[in-house]
C-alpha cells in the first residue's frame, strides 16, 4: 500500500486542527502541526520571529514527514497553506519524491469565522485552550495573505 500526505488548507480558526486529528485517525496517519510545537516552546511568546521560526519548524517537518512515510505510514500536515504559492511549493516537494498527497481545503464563512475567532480567545484567556490568541494584527495577517485556493488546486472542499 502506498502512503500519502494529506495537507490540511483554510484560515486560522477555520477547524483545521480538528479536522486533521480525525483525518489522521480515519488514515491511520501521523499528524504533525506546526503551531503544536510552536505553542509547546514558545506559548504565545515567539514575537516578531514567529515566522522565522515557523518556516524553519516547517522545512524540518517536511523532512520528518519523508522518514514516516518511507516506514510506510501517512502524514498529515496540519500548516494553513494559506497561499497559492505555499501551496504549489509543497505538493512539488513532494510529487518530485514520488509521494502521493491530497489537500483538503476548509471553506468558512466570514460570519462563522469571525464566531470561532471569538469564541478561542475566550478560551485561551480562560486557559481552557493551548491555542494562538487571535488578536486585530493577526486577524489582519490572515486577512491579507490567505488565498482562497482555486478548485483545480483542491483534492477535497470541505464546506465549514
Amino acid at each position: 500500500m502506498k502512503t500519502k500526505v494529506f495537507l490540511i488548507c483554510g484560515k486560522i480558526c477555520s477547524g483545521k486542527s480538528t479536522y486533521a486529528e480525525k483525518l489522521a485517525k480515519n488514515h491511520h496517519a501521523v499528524l504533525l502541526s506546526a503551531d503544536e510545537i510552536m505553542l509547546a516552546i514558545f506559548g504565545q511568546d515567539a514575537g516578531e520571529n514567529h515566522d522565522l521560526y515557523m518556516k524553519k519548524l516547517q522545512k524540518y517537518l517536511f523532512q520528518k514527514s519523508l522518514e514516516i512515510t518511507a516506514s510506510g505510514i501517512n502524514v498529515v500536515l496540519d500548516f494553513g497553506f494559506w497561499t497559492k504559492q505555499e501551496r504549489k511549493a509543497v505538493k512539488d516537494f513532494f510529487l518530485a519524491k514520488n509521494i502521493s498527497l491530497e489537500l483538503h481545503y476548509l471553506d468558512i464563512s466570514h460570519t462563522e469565522w469571525k464566531k470561532r475567532l471569538s469564541k478561542r480567545n475566550m478560551e485561551v484567556l480562560q486557559k481552557k485552550s493551548n491555542a494562538y490568541f487571535v488578536d486585530d494584527g493577526l486577524k489582519k495577517k490572515c486577512d491579507e495573505l490567505f488565498e482562497t485556493p482555486d478548485p483545480e488546486e483542491i483534492d477535497k472542499w470541505i464546506k465549514m
